[in-house]
């Protein structure tokens, strides 16, 4: 298990009648205090002789449905009073209030308050709030041939939208909380009641709970707080822009996480090879789907390997060389005036400066210095003699093969693994590799996901879990869910399956 870090408790916010009755004489100090933004409304009206008051962010509102559904309101009723306006404004959730923490809450998230004379410390509270931001589009960083083509966007309803549409069950439970003293900031947390275990959601809770900071900007902020250790590459929370993936792991009995004004959503408790699945890998055969897994694999491992082992062979094995190959390689090092691991260390920060560049220039200048500035400088170096050109050609399919990794933050994981086996190649060769495979195997193991093993089912080994690990077997295997979850409804399959009766051929 892990070792959980302990917070401040967050004080309870004053929604009770006791706290209301002492925060009336604050409202009308909210209000002065508001005023001093530019961008603060302050509308007196008058209508049968009664005054009237509406307050709001002008940058927050919209003016149209304002004017239409809420002042329009007004010269029809025959008595003002907040309860008739409520009664006949046409939209959901309006409050009558005298809380000024939920005032101030309230017109901070788009809403108008709206005042009369005689009782400047009531207020009517209607949602007015400008719809702006994206549209559902394609995925970006998750793009699939064969699967679904849409991705969540920032808006935190659209979100849920988007699963629920998946999930059109009761069962599909949402809980919201509020986290961070100055961006307040909405988060859902998502789960399927009797399929999830409800410790796992308690601990999900607890945790954000628990949280005390003043910002959280995106979803990536949270999962850091919520590590179990956040001194490692890994990442522990599974963060992903398809709906499609949030509504399969829900399905399994795992935890979803929403955070509003953030288009990543996170999963939790994670393992570490469901950093290297795709949804195409069920959208197709489970023998090219396995096999396509299998490749990813390989491909992280060559990644993290390949440049270290030529490193630790030229500086202590020659022997290993093949003798054909031998003469190839003498050759191309021939002019080489550094020693392999500097060599190496030059291609490799050469390739990762390119890599950021491209990703921080807009998209057409980005893929240009991608393509002829890998080109130019590779082969520069190798017509100067700073480098030879195979090692050259095993940095490029180093780099080639940390693409396929399809969550990004284990590719920048992988992407930073290659140095510290670099180190341990030039200091003591294949021994230094091994040494250095143990420690990072000895941090995985160690290593937990909302207290769940990080590593399994390799340790702790779990026969039932290899159906879905390093490949993907037939959809009728899938008879239960991963025990790691510990489901409350284990079965996948919960109606008993019908014998199938048994025709001839037409012909026959």
């Amino acid at each position: 298990m892990f070792n959980r870090r302990t917070f401040k408790k967050k004080p309870h916010e004053p929604n009770e009648k006791n706290d209301e009755l002492n925060n009336v004489s604050e409202v009308r100090d909210l209000f002065n205090t508001l005023s001093s933004s530019n961008d603060f409304i302050n509308h007196q009206g008058t209508y049968n002789g009664i005054g009237y008051w509406v307050s709001f962010y002008r940058s927050l509102i919209d003016a149209q449905v304002l004017h239409e559904s809420v002042l329009s309101v007004i010269p029809t009723l025959e008595t003002i009073n907040l309860e008739q306006i409520k009664e006949n404004v046409p939209i959901e959730n309006t409050l009558i209030t005298s809380t000024k923490v939920v005032i101030e809450d309230r017109i901070m998230r788009g809403e108008i308050a709206l005042r009369l004379d005689g009782n400047l410390d009531e207020c009517l509270l209607i949602n007015v709030a400008a719809q702006q931001g994206r549209q559902v589009e394609k995925p970006e960083l998750e793009f699939g041939i064969i699967s679904a083509q849409e991705a969540f966007v920032e808006d935190l309803d659209i979100n849920l939208n988007l699963v629920r549409k998946r999930l059109p069950i009761p069962e599909l439970q949402v809980n919201e909380m509020t986290v961070g003293s100055l961006s307040k900031t909405k988060v859902a947390v998502l789960s399927i009641e009797g399929i999830v275990d409800q410790e796992n959601v308690d601990n999900v809770i607890q945790r954000i709970n628990d949280v005390e900071f003043d910002e959280i900007l995106d979803g990536s902020y949270l999962a850091q707080m919520l590590y179990d250790n956040s001194n490692t590459l890994f990442p522990l929370f599974l963060n992903t822009e398809r709906p499609d993936r949030i509504a399969s792991a829900l399905a399994e009995g795992k935890v979803a996480l929403l955070i509003d004004r953030s288009s990543s959503v996170l999963i939790t408790p994670t393992i570490l090879l469901e950093y290297f699945i795709t949804m195409e890998d069920y959208n197709m055969p489970w023998v090219p789907a396995s096999a396509f897994r299998l490749l990813r694999i390989f491909a992280v491992a060559f990644s993290i390997f390949a440049t270290p082992i030529y490193v630790a062979v030229l500086t202590y094995h020659y022997e290993l060389i093949p003798k054909d190959l031998l003469e190839t390689i003498v050759t191309s090092r021939n002019l080489i005036p550094f020693q392999p691991l500097i060599e190496a260390l030059f291609l490799e920060i050469s390739i990762e400066l390119l890599r950021e560049a491209a990703a921080r220039l807009p998209t057409k200048v980005g893929q240009t210095l991608g393509i002829v500035g890998g080109i130019v400088i590779g082969q520069a170096a190798v017509v100067a003699g700073l480098t030879s050109n195979i090692l050259l050609i095993i940095v490029a399919l180093s780099a080639l093969a940390s693409f396929v990794t399809p969550i990004y933050k284990m590719g920048n994981a992988i992407r930073l693994l290659r140095f510290p086996f670099l180190i341990g190649a030039q200091i003591w060769g294949l021994l230094g590799i091994t040494i250095s495979a143990v420690f990072l195997m000895t941090h995985l193991i160690k290593l937990t996901s909302m207290g769940h093993p990080y590593l399994e089912p390799i340790y702790p080994f779990r026969m039932q879990d290899w159906k879905d690990s390093f490949v993907r077997l037939p959809f009728n295997l899938f008879k239960s869910r991963p025990v790691n979850l510990r489901p409350d409804d284990i079965s996948r399959q919960p109606h008993p399956k019908k014998a199938r009766i048994k025709k001839n051929d037409f012909n026959e």
